[in-house]
């Protein structure tokens, strides 16, 4: 499953709650695994990147392990990481214990995370569950063909991407989200599911088939 929620005028704590609700939605569902989206904790505030940042695992992860123990659920969420003097914008992967069972850190950042001191990350990992092989990515990752290639060669059926980006239809002329994610899926024989704030959040085959959209 995927979320669709973009908060506003919001804070930290309260997007954490929100969030926590979509994940209680999920688990009523009976998922397997939900999909949140970018920087959960600072869309729809004022905080800066480095007011966002958290040690990872710690207060965020905790809070989204309750939830996602609550709901027998894994969760995927893209949170601010502080790690030492670096921060990074990360996706982490909750089991349904609770547990932090693995992240990733956004490798390709675009012009308005570097400039304020975001650090790339450098691994493409791959983690097994009780349901088959996953990765994650996060966001501008999708303008690039080679982290999909990577993730599927390294055996992931299912690529979830926290995105603060767009799912849009093409126009102008102009490939979009919707498409590239839809490509990216079958050029590499993998499902991807998104969550967006701007567009549709989606499940998409391996053949690019919507199989469900916000």
């Amino acid at each position: 499953g995927t979320v669709y929620l973009r908060p506003s005028n919001s804070t930290p704590e309260n997007n954490l709650r929100l969030w926590c609700e979509q994940i209680d939605d999920a688990g009523k569902l009976g998922l397997d695994i939900v999909c949140l989206g970018e920087c959960i904790t600072s869309v729809g505030t004022i905080c800066t990147v480095n007011d966002c940042a958290k040690i990872i695992p710690g207060e965020d992860t905790e809070i989204l392990g309750n939830a996602a123990r609550r709901n027998n659920i894994w969760v995927v969420a893209g949170l601010t990481e502080l790690d030492g003097d670096n921060v990074y914008n990360t996706a982490v992967l909750i089991d349904r214990n609770g547990n932090l069972a693995g992240k990733y850190r956004k490798v390709h950042l675009p012009r308005e995370e570097w400039k304020q001191g975001v650090t790339p990350g450098k691994d493409y990992p791959v983690f097994k569950t009780d349901f088959g092989t996953i990765a994650m990515q996060i966001c501008y990752d999708w303008f690039f063909p080679e982290p999909e290639t990577i993730f599927a060669l390294n055996g992931a059926e299912i690529i979830f991407a926290p995105t603060w980006g767009n799912t849009l239809p093409d126009h102008d002329g102009m490939a979009d989200g919707e498409t590239v994610f839809r490509v990216r899926a079958r050029d590499n024989g993998v499902y991807m599911v998104p969550s967006v704030y701007d567009g549709n959040s989606l499940v998409i085959d391996p053949m690019g088939r919507i199989l469900a959209s916000s």
